[in-house]
């Protein structure tokens, strides 16, 4: 008998002048470091293996881009020598097919208590599946 370890869900931050969705695409994943933030890295420390990344662009035009997954649990974060900070490896999944805005994900009441506007400034945080299928539906064109 197979166990199948249930998915977590999460959203990561990047400004996409730093390194964007299609940089993801086009590299076919990337090791995500230089998180310097306690609960981010706590985060970071929780993602296993196979668990679903929601990629978000923050700057000038804040939304989600497309989804990702764990390629590679938690690691010592090779651009520094503090034990302390973690990275992971994430691949793309898929992109959505629209974008979803910060602005349309704040006047939806069903993501009115998600992460991203809880706790806007953590750069890795977990999201629900129910607020994660919520997103997925917006970014394929449905509401």
């Amino acid at each position: 008998m197979h166990i199948i370890n249930p998915v977590n869900y999460w959203l990561v931050k990047s400004e996409p002048s730093a390194y964007s969705w299609d940089d993801l695409v086009k590299d076919v994943g990337t090791r995500w470091d230089g998180v310097r933030n306690y609960q981010a890295r706590n985060n970071l420390r929780a993602m296993k293996k196979g668990d679903l990344v929601l990629y978000y662009h923050s700057g000038a035009q804040p939304e989600i881009a497309g989804v990702a997954k764990v390629a590679k649990e938690s690691y010592q974060d090779p651009t520094t020598d503090d034990d302390r900070w973690v990275a992971v490896d994430l691949t793309p999944v898929k992109p959505l097919n629209r974008p979803v805005p910060l602005d349309d994900i704040k006047k939806d009441k069903r993501l009115s208590n998600i992460s991203l506007i809880k706790q806007g400034r953590l750069s890795v945080m977990p999201v629900t599946k129910d607020e994660h299928d919520v997103i997925l539906g917006m970014g394929s064109g449905k509401k």
